[in-house]
């Protein structure tokens, strides 16, 4: 696929690719609504404080990560399209109860269930790898996640414009966020009757079972739980933070803790349920996958990824401290990095497709990760500014190139259960900033760029021993096994053939 193949919007494909990537530019408008608009919230709402700010923006990300887990699962079982619909359409609901709360408990349990809306990422891997075969989808998928992901630094230009100028007066600001929830909905009805999960003569390749990944051996099973356990553990250390805040007590703390551990436990059981009749009935060889790529690809995305989350959280302070600047001009160099996810995951993705091994491409950009961040460690006031916006770029250029090149590798490791495997990638991103910013409130932050860098290294180490170039990586179809080839024919095709039968 050419670049300039992007812009005929009479191509179907196109059109999904287009209409699939507005849905997760709306989703991340729609969730980062609150951080342009949070001191017009503190000067109107005068019982708000900084520290319930902090609390909000916690509980903004809470969710995501089992909501990925599970909308990888749903997705795997009913398809894409139904799927995203239902997700925006569902979380207009908490996005419109958020824009006209009046009190904490209003607040805090809409912003925690719009989190849930950070799973829409997973949604599109999947209907993209659809419509876009492997010699081609890292570029489609690097356009979906890079111009999707805009969407947060369009809400943080558009919605202050919106809600103090357009709208304007004392609930201007209300007005404005509840304009996100009520796009999200008009626009969850349009994808539902623009779009199919499929080309017309495929159909959609279904897990065997549903509830749980399922995997190919009896040590894989064991690894999908182990891997498992640090999504829990950053749930866990959200809600420490939360305590740590003084919003929950710390008898609710062992409460929540508690329900995490039970949670872990219903997953476990669940795992065990899908895969030990299948395991014992024996995978065929053709048929089997191997985990440890699917923990290779974990391992990216929390390095990169998360990465990416929690050098946004702090880059403005970090710049504005460190040179002298003003908040606006710091906040401005710390928005380069929203603004080249437009150029950098796409260009991941389309490096993937074209050097000929997706794991070479890999392995460099984990590396560029880790020179970049390393050099970001040392910048100071003695730098030239010119000279760390520079480095800053740069980095930014392998950190999210690196998430495109990770998703071009994702939909080839078993299609059938592409969303789980995009979920739960997709959540280590979150498990890593959230394991990154808490440690990052320990340690300078040049303390800080030497940890990432040492996290993108430890990956680069992973990937190299663990990551496989997979099947069919080049060419114009996936690769099937016979069970899989056996639910990808079409419906109207599976009439005919027992119409023939029956003659």
């Amino acid at each position: 696929m050419k670049v300039a193949d992007v812009f005929k919007f009479k191509d179907e494909r196109m059109k999904v690719l287009h209409y699939t990537w507005l849905a997760f530019f709306i989703s991340f408008f729609t969730w980062y609504n609150m951080a342009p608009l949070a001191t017009t919230m503190l000067e109107e709402m005068n019982w708000l404080t900084a520290q319930h700010i902090a609390a909000l923006g916690i509980l903004n990300v809470a969710l995501t990560i089992p909501a990925r887990i599970i909308i990888g699962n749903l997705l795997d079982r009913l398809g894409p399209r139904l799927v995203y619909s239902s997700l925006l359409i569902v979380m207009s609901i908490p996005a419109l109860i958020f824009a006209f709360a009046d009190n904490w408990l209003q607040l805090m349990l809409s912003r925690l269930v719009l989190g849930s809306i950070g799973a829409s990422f997973v949604i599109g891997i999947r209907m993209v790898s659809e419509w876009f075969p492997p010699k081609d989808v890292g570029f489609a998928e690097g356009i979906y996640g890079g111009w999707g992901n805009f969407g947060s630094a369009a809400a943080a230009m558009i919605l202050p414009v919106i809600g103090l100028n357009l709208f304007g007066g004392d609930d201007g600001w209300r007005y404005a966020l509840a304009l996100t929830g009520l796009i999200c909905f008009v626009y969850g009805v349009f994808y539902y009757w623009a779009v199919k999960d499929t080309p017309e003569g495929k159909a959609l390749v279904k897990p065997k079972r549903s509830g749980a990944m399922e995997v190919s051996t009896w040590g894989d099973m064991f690894r999908l739980i182990v891997w498992s356990i640090p999504l829990g553990g950053a749930l866990a250390v959200s809600s420490w933070r939360i305590e740590n805040l003084g919003f929950i007590s710390e008898t609710a703390l062992y409460i929540v803790w508690s329900l995490i551990g039970l949670a872990f436990i219903i997953q476990v059981y669940k795992i065990l349920e899908v895969n030990i009749p299948i395991l014992k009935a024996g995978v065929p060889k053709e048929d089997q996958y191997k985990f440890k790529n699917v923990a290779a690809l974990n391992s990216t995305y929390f390095a990169n990824f998360g990465a990416e989350l929690a050098i946004v959280s702090m880059l403005p302070m970090f710049f504005q401290l460190t040179f002298s600047l003003t908040p606006s001009t710091a906040g401005l160099i710390a928005a380069s990095f929203a603004f080249i996810n437009l150029i950098a995951r796409p260009l991941g993705g389309m490096l993937s497709d074209r050097m000929g091994n997706r794991k070479r491409v890999m392995l460099v950009y984990m590396l560029g990760i880790s020179a970049g961040l390393l050099g970001m460690g040392f910048i100071d006031s003695n730098w030239p500014l010119f000279s760390a916006v520079m480095m800053t770029i740069l980095t930014s250029m392998f950190i999210q190139g690196a998430e495109g090149a990770t998703f071009a590798v994702i939909p080839m490791i078993k299609k059938r259960i592409t969303g789980q495997i995009a979920g739960m990638a997709g959540a280590y991103g979150n498990v890593g900033a959230t394991i990154y910013l808490t440690l990052y409130t320990f340690v300078s932050p040049q303390t800080f760029f030497f940890i990432l860098a040492a996290g993108a290294l430890i990956s680069f180490a992973i990937c190299f021993f663990w990551l496989e170039e997979p099947k069919n990586s080049f060419s114009s179809e996936y690769y099937l096994s016979e069970q899989d080839r056996q639910t990808n024919v079409a419906p109207q095709v599976k009439e005919s053939i027992r119409e023939r039968k029956a003659l």
